[in-house]
Formats: structure tokens, sequence, C-alpha cells
């Protein structure tokens, strides 16, 4: 029998893993949790430095897929989705701090990791089916190019994309806005969370229910757990079997961190994961307080992929300690909060602060940053003025390449880094793209049109 998943706001029914995939959003507007997290034995784990990345992430993947895909198959998807590096880079001058780069994949960003073998799936669930599919996704920066690339041209699939103008670098716009075909990129004139709650508002819409919609957002499952192998992936590398591991994400909609949170329900020993936020400090204040207070309107910072001002995977977070949060942040039941800050620590890195430490890392340890992963750098020496390594290892996570915020490393560094094949030929290519308020039934018209053509 199949992994059932539940809705956070627990007012729909259970569902397998395809429906969760290709629903992306409970019908009660909370997100999917598996019902109970299959785990992998101690073995398992130490196993897994033998192996390499995509043969891991069969290993992890197939405790979800069970009863509804093939294992050959299974392993199939994964070779193909995971035919780029994987970087650790040991920080120089530091005792067993890593940098893990998820910035090889060909949108030179960690979406890649999920979205590429969400694509693969939900292909074929739809093959399988013989059906359509519209997918609405919300982009504070990176989820876009990478839901845009990986879905391209896949077969009974149209995506459109929302992102707000004023907040993406060049860069970023471009690896989306170029594609054409089955792919429509759509610049909302407001923050990243007018695009999520119009993304929302769409899958709750009665006057849609004819339109089959599904996101590729961190609201859906199907994000989540491919992000949870590269962090069994970290530990098969820098950890000694069975040891405690630390590490450092930088946090926007909490979907990347929430990866984390999976690997440990799975069994690998994390002893602290440090979540790290930009301006948008609702959780540092939510774990400081037990208060929960979004941030509205989310303010901008230049890690904008983070300028969230309501994180919807808290409510997955929050689900997974005991608690109950429904989608407007609203806190039914409380969270074992003693456990989450013993499991996590979190604070808010001004763009000064983000600044400061991208020189550090370089000056310093000749490590280059941008400004994403340099929160996580300044996030992870917050913690250890507070609590020392103690000789274990710990890993921060660098989730975009520094090629995609020339500016800031131009000012800050003095120099321009490095840029990628992918983003070259994007800049090359002619934009297209909508622009429309941030006015929910305009977005609701442009649905309707866009499935009539």
């Amino acid at each position: 029998m199949s992994l059932l998943f539940r809705s956070t706001n627990g007012q729909s029914p259970a569902v397998d893993l395809r429906a969760a995939f290709l629903q992306g959003l409970a019908r009660d507007r909370g997100l999917y949790l598996p019902e109970k997290f299959p785990t992998l034995t101690a073995e398992e784990i130490a196993s897994f430095a033998q192996l390499a990345y995509h043969e891991i992430a069969f290993c992890v993947l197939s405790k979800f897929t069970e009863g509804i895909l093939p294992s050959e198959e299974l392993a199939t998807i994964c070779r193909g989705a995971y035919n780029f590096e994987v970087p650790l880079e040991p920080v120089k001058g530091l005792d067993r701090v890593t940098v893990m780069r998820l910035d090889h994949g060909p949108t030179a960003s960690f979406k890649d990791f999920a979205a590429r073998l969400m694509s693969r799936l939900m292909g074929r669930f739809l093959r399988e089916d013989g059906k359509r599919l519209t997918i609405l996704t919300a982009t504070s920066g990176d989820t876009g190019s990478a839901v845009a690339h990986a879905f391209h041209n896949v077969p009974g699939v149209r995506v459109i994309v929302l992102f707000p103008f004023a907040e993406v670098s060049a860069r970023q716009r471009k690896l989306m806005t170029v594609l054409g075909d089955n792919v429509r990129t759509v610049a909302i004139d407001g923050k990243f969370d007018d695009c999520q709650a119009m993304v929302k508002l769409a899958f709750a819409d009665p006057a849609l229910k004819s339109i089959p919609l599904s996101s590729a957002n961190s609201i859906n499952i199907g994000r989540l757990l491919p992000q949870s192998v590269y962090y069994f992936y970290a530990a098969s590398r820098l950890a000694k079997p069975g040891e405690p591991i630390v590490f450092s994400v930088p946090s926007g909609n909490f979907g990347d961190m929430m990866g984390s949170i999976v690997a440990r329900q799975m069994g690998l020993p994390v002893k602290k994961v440090v979540a790290s936020v930009n301006d948008n400090d609702a959780f540092p204040r939510f774990l400081a307080n037990g208060t929960y207070e979004k941030v509205s309107p989310s303010r901008n910072s230049l890690s904008n992929a983070m300028n969230v001002g309501h994180p919807s995977n808290l409510a997955r977070l929050v689900a997974i300690y005991g608690g109950q949060m429904d989608e407007t942040g609203k806190i039914n039941r409380e969270p074992d909060l003693v456990a989450m800050r013993r499991d996590l620590y979190s604070s808010s890195i001004s763009d000064e602060r983000t600044r400061v430490a991208l020189k550090e890392a370089w000056t310093k340890h000749q490590l280059l940053l941008e400004p994403h992963g340099a929160v996580a750098w300044r996030g992870l020496n917050d913690w250890l003025e507070h609590e020392p390594l103690n000789g274990l290892p710990a890993v921060l996570l660098e989730t975009a390449h520094p090629a995609k915020f020339p500016e800031q490393i131009e000012k800050t560094l003095g120099f321009s880094p490095e840029v990628p094949a992918a983003i070259s030929a994007a800049e090359q290519l002619p934009e297209k793209y909508d622009q429309m308020p941030a006015r929910y039934e305009i977005f609701r018209n442009f649905l309707i049109a866009q499935h009539k053509l």
C-alpha cells in the first residue's frame, strides 16, 4: 500500500503521492505532509558514502514512491535528473566547515534539484492518465526559472510563472522569460507575497474549477522530497557514520530548510538547522517569543529570493512539532517551542550585515558567496557565538550562483564572477512576458483566457 499524505489544515481527505504532486495544494488550502515519515536505517544511511548522487536520490525517494512508480523507472528518472556536479567546498581556515554549492544545475540554482525530478514525475503521471495540467508558480527569484526550464515542452503541461517585477535580478528574470512555447511569465507590479497569494486564491476559486491546476512552488510536497536528498549526500561525504551534522540554510519560503527537516525525520542525525532570514524576520521573532506575526508588506532585501513576509512552509514545520497553522499564519494549536528551539536557530540578517558577510567570506577565506549564501554564512556565525561546533561537521548551503548578482559582487568585492554557460545563453535571447497589477480578478481572467487557447 502506498504512503498517504494529509493536509496541515486537517480538513481534506488523505491522498497518495500522485494526487499530492498533481494537486499541489490541498482542497482545504493546507499543505500536504506524509501521514508518517518513512525511515532509513543507520546502515542504509552509512551506505550512501559509496553511492553517486543519483543513487542516493533513488534510495531516499523510493521510500515515498513505493506502490506509485516501479523502482527501475524511478532509478532512470533520478539518473536523468541529476547529471550535474554537487560540489562540496571546504572553507579555508575553518575545521570541518564546508559549502555545498547547489548552483551547478541548468539554471544555476538549488531549485533545479526539485524541479527536474518533479517535471519528470508529473509528465509521467499525466501521460499515464492522458490528462493536461496548468502549473501556477509564484517566484521570488529562482523558482520560476528552474520550473520553467524543467517543464519546458513537457507534453500535457502549461506553465504560468508570476514574479514581482521590481524584485528579481535581470539574470534571474531572463532565465524564465526567454523560453516561450508552453511557458508564460507574468510580471506583477507588487511583492512576492502578492504573487503567492494570487496563486493560492486561484487554487481555491470555484470559477476556475474547470481548469486543472497544480503548483511547483514549495507548497507542493514534490518540491520538498527531492530537496531532502542533498542533506543525505552532504552527510555521506562529510560526517562519520552516526555523527550529527549542522546545516545552515538561507530561508525565504522555508522549502529548502524543510528538506533538512524531512531528512531528519527520515533518520539523518542533524544536530542543528540554522535557518537565517533577511529583513523579513517573522520566524526568528516567533522562535524567540512564541508569537507569530507575518511581515506585511514583505521587505525588499539584497537576498531577493527570500523576500517572503509569510513563509508558507511554516505550516509544515509547525505541524511536525505538533501544532497547527492555517494558510493565513494563524496558529490554532501551539507547536512544541522547546523542541523547536532545541533543533532550530534563526537570526535576521540585514542588508548591511549581508554585505559585510560577503566581504568577510572572501577576504578571510577566499570563499565566493552571493547575498543568499552570505545570509547563511552570517547566520551560522551568529549561532556559533552561542554554541560551538565541538568538532562536528557544518555545511552551509549556497543556493544560487554568484553570477546572478553581478552588480552586488562587483560593488562589494571589486570583480565580476564568472558567468555559467546557461546564463550567458539566456542573455542573448529575446524576452517575452506579460505584466499586470497585483489584482486577483485580472489574473483570474488571464487564466481563463489562457485555458481557451
